[in-house]
């Protein structure tokens, strides 16, 4: 196959160029011509989130170590272990909603069009990382997997049924006794069938609890909003009852000092009114014999 930088020169190309840039490379790889000329263009979505590996590491490695996280997460869930699913999710979508933020911007700076599909394509890719295909060369759009994939386990499979033959329904003879290789075939088949049905029923436990668990947070979250709504209007009102004893306050400061002044213009009138008594019966006793 070809180097891998020379690969990574291919994808890192404007979508436009890839063909034709791929035909050359084609060309000129020998035997891996024929391998390099079978990849596929990458539709722009798959295009776009490998620009963001290339040109925005930090929120690729983000998302992937998230998305990480949240498997083990589930899959420590489906195992009985005590594992904090909510904070892992949340995580995840956090840093999706980072990488996705960042991927349109780069298609913006790139002069490609952002329309709602293609968004939507985009955010599936990024909810698919990690995938198979080697980071920054997808040629195709990924579609989220479902619980198992989170987990990284298989689903239960269900046990195989063979059809009854018309002998199986009678009683067998002596020359329809089963062989031992038979027996222990039948036997492996059942424990089998016991292990894929007790695993079937731990993961439907364990989604029952996930389920469980995501509810109380939701019933949580609301209760904490609405404290946080009253606990606001209590403020509020708190703050309305201490405007309102500042303003009474200050209403009776100013009368106080209208009470004092009235006080110091009472006493002087009475000081000036004895004076002048004073005064005048001075000039009197002065005028008569």
């Amino acid at each position: 196959m070809a180097k891998d930088t020379d690969l990574d020169a291919l994808f890192a190309l404007p979508l436009d160029e890839f063909t034709a840039a791929r035909n050359a490379l084609a060309k000129n790889a020998g035997k891996d011509g024929a391998a390099i000329k079978a990849l596929s263009k990458p539709p722009l979505a798959a295009w776009a989130v490998n620009q963001l590996y290339r040109q925005d590491r930090d929120h690729y490695d983000a998302l992937i170590d998230a998305a990480n996280e949240m498997r083990r997460t589930h899959k420590a869930v489906i195992e009985g272990k005590r594992a904090d699913l909510r904070s892992a999710g949340r995580e995840h979508e956090l840093a999706l909603e980072a990488g996705l933020k960042a991927t349109i911007g780069l298609m913006k700076q790139s002069g490609n069009p952002v329309t709602n599909a293609v968004r939507q394509a985009i955010l599936n890719t990024l909810r698919a990382l990690p995938a198979d295909e080697a980071p920054g060369r997808l040629t195709r759009a990924l579609a989220p997997g479902g619980f198992e994939m989170l987990a990284g386990i298989s689903p239960a499979a269900a046990p195989k049924r063979t059809a009854r033959t018309s002998q199986d329904a009678g009683t067998p003879g002596p020359d329809q006794k089963i062989a031992p290789a038979a027996k222990d075939g039948r036997k492996k088949a059942d424990a089998k069938a016991e292990r894929d049905a007790a695993q079937a029923r731990e993961q439907r436990t364990a989604e029952r609890a996930v389920r469980d668990a995501d509810q109380r947070a939701r019933r949580a979250e609301f209760e904490a909003a609405r404290a946080a709504r009253d606990a606001t209007r209590t403020a509020r009102r708190l703050d309305e009852v201490r405007k309102a004893v500042a303003d009474a306050q200050a209403e009776l400061d100013t009368a106080e000092r209208e009470d004092a002044e009235a006080q110091r213009t009472s006493e002087a009138a009475e000081r000036r009114s004895r004076d002048a008594q004073a005064a005048l019966d001075t000039t009197k006793s002065k005028l008569l014999p």
